[in-house]
């Protein structure tokens, strides 16, 4: 396995320096377009008059200067390649110092009623997400999104093949980010779909041939004028009549060039991204499964995409003036080219859909290899599925700076609870999301933050973070009991891993005691397994009447008037608290 920083900062140099040699070849280029159309606009004026040689100058000047067009174009396409492969390494050199404060939050897919992403901090700034997301694409990034809110406890050993086979597959990961980085959609996938598959073609069947048979006798129209076979005069009647076919049906034209304009980026981008998975060989199940959607016997599925792409860039010439006007009265250009666009979306929008979904599970999966690749030292969970459901040796928070990061042991076996007792701020919040996190990315087929770690594969519900809600006019306790009934409804007909802090802390300590003891015991006869934070010391009594529950606590210490804290996560009840300490240390009372 490579080293993440000494890779980064190699790619980092080799980008540099071939950012500065496209950067000099594309000057270079704009340069000789200048020159190209200076040098027709002094062979115009110099044979002013001279109509042969005009035409010829014409025809020539044009197809020169489209040809150097499209190498500008590719040219400056290869640049900004190139920055982007820089940019997506100098990121990661950024993250690996913990800087990623300026990436995608996600906040967008917050959701408190999800079963445990609000409470684990998921979403939002400084979240998993935020670390974790490198997708460039829309979609990608929903689909990573997805992954995350699924909850999806099957096929996790297929996950880890396809995590751990992308995460060795760096410059691959790179090329693909980088290429769809370069997508400036203006529509979203979805609506492309809906208007391919909705799409009314208007282009009567004999623009099929018409237009090349048009287009031959304009060839040969033009070397009649040239060789002085015809006039000038004839030569323009044809040029009109070329004109007037092409006007007719120009509302239709416009309406179609409209719509693919807004899709010539994504179709343009995602034709190369096709390519690179197809000429990819993959070994894991998953990934195989996955381009094995896009295959098909007799055409690639990049070829097709490219072949609209390319469709989408030839109407696209209309817009300069000079050729809409001469391609159009010599070659039926428009109606060319909206036949066969027609003709691609009749014959390829079924198959669309699934390209589309196959490009986005990659960009998605992609930020999976990569934060496997950033982290060498985490561990793939062995999966096992008997009693034990975590045990994992030094257990760590992922967004914690491993060099103050205070790692724990963790054993908990089916059908045990542990009720966590401790001060304020010894560590017991930061555990219970370091616990849920942990059983998030071993279900999605991520590495978790540990020495070691054997799981067995279970959903995650929590409650932490309960909040009043005014605009439903509900009470903190009421909504804190709505969470609590879902929780009990879902445990129901699923097995779940329940993550609870301080519950029921809406009503008095009485009331409390009694509920939440009445709640734990309702948790051990449903045979669920989990963990509850808790002040309450009272509560840690049930273990006297139920063998499944376990104490645990997490112990700070006052040394020299000052409050110190270990994080260690060790057996048994907390005896030391310290919120009198702390009100008298800051002076709140005396």
């Amino acid at each position: 396995m490579k080293d993440p920083k000494e890779f980064y900062i190699s790619e980092t140099t080799k980008y540099e320096a071939e950012l500065k040699k496209a950067s000099r070849t594309l000057a270079i280029s704009s340069l000789l377009r200048v020159t190209v159309f200076l040098l027709v606009a002094f062979l115009i004026y110099y044979y002013f008059g001279n109509s042969s040689v005009i035409t010829a100058v014409l025809v020539l000047g044009i197809a020169a200067f489209l040809y150097l067009v499209s190498r500008h174009t590719d040219l400056a396409y290869k640049r900004d390649r190139i920055k982007e492969l820089l940019k997506i390494n100098q990121t990661e050199l950024k993250v690996l110092k913990r800087d990623f404060a300026d990436l995608p939050t996600g906040a967008e897919f917050e959701d408190p009623l999800h079963p445990f992403s609000q409470d684990i901090d998921l979403f939002g700034s400084s979240s998993f997400f935020q670390y974790l997301n490198r997708t460039s694409l829309l979609e990608g990034k929903r689909k990573l999104a997805t992954i995350l809110l699924s909850n999806n406890i099957t096929n996790v050993e297929l996950k880890q093949e396809a995590v751990r086979e992308l995460s060795k597959k760096a410059e691959w990961r790179q090329n693909f980010s980088a290429l769809s980085a370069l997508v400036k959609t203006e529509t979203r996938t979805g609506t492309i779909l809906n208007w391919l598959s909705n799409y009314k073609p208007f282009v009567p069947k004999f623009m099929g041939w018409l237009p090349i048979v048009f287009s031959a006798i304009s060839g040969l129209a033009i070397a009649a004028f040239y060789f002085d076979f015809i006039g000038g005069i004839e030569l323009g009647l044809w040029f009109f009549a070329g004109l007037f076919i092409t006007g007719i049906y120009v509302k239709k034209v416009n309406l179609l060039s409209t719509s693919v304009s807004k899709v010539q980026d994504t179709f343009h981008q995602y034709y190369q991204l096709l390519d690179q998975i197809e000429k990819t060989e993959f070994s894991s199940e998953l990934l195989k499964a996955k381009k094995e959607q896009i295959y098909s016997p007799t055409k690639k599925a990049s070829a097709t995409l490219k072949e609209f792409s390319k469709a989408i860039d030839a109407l696209d010439q209309r817009n300069n003036m000079i050729f809409g006007i001469f391609g159009n009265g010599f070659l039926l250009w428009d109606l060319r080219q909206a036949y066969r666009l027609e003709k691609w979306i009749s014959s390829n929008s079924a198959e669309v859909e699934k390209w589309f979904r196959t490009i986005e599970f990659f960009d998605a999966y992609n930020s999976l290899g990569n934060f496997a690749f950033n982290h060498p030292g985490y561990v793939f969970p062995q999966l096992v599925y008997d009693a034990t459901v975590i045990k994992a040796e030094q257990l760590g928070h992922p967004l914690l700076d491993p060099e103050k990061r205070v790692d724990n042991d963790f054993d908990i076996d089916s059908e045990e609870f542990y009720i966590i007792t401790g001060a304020n701020m010894a560590g017991k919040s930061t555990f219970l999301r370091t616990v849920s996190l942990q059983i998030l990315m071993a279900n999605i087929g991520l590495p978790v933050c540990a020495s070691s770690c054997s799981y067995s594969p279970i959903k995650l519900i929590t409650s932490m973070r309960t909040t009043d809600s005014l605009s439903n006019d509900e009470s903190y306790f009421f909504s804190e009991l709505k969470r609590l009934k879902y929780v009990v409804d879902e445990i129901r007909t699923e097995k779940y891993f329940i993550i609870l802090d301080e519950i029921l802390k809406g009503t008095n300590s009485t009331d409390k005691a009694i509920g939440s003891r009445k709640f734990i015991e309702k948790l051990v006869r449903s045979r669920s397994t989990g963990i509850i934070a808790t002040h309450d010391l009272s509560l840690c009594e049930v273990t006297d009447e139920l063998p499944q529950v376990k104490n645990y606590y997490f112990d700070a210490e006052i040394i020299d008037d000052e409050l110190n804290f270990d994080y260690r996560f060790k057996k048994g009840v907390c005896q030391n608290m310290n919120a009198s300490f702390l009100l008298k240390k800051m002076e709140i009372v005396d």
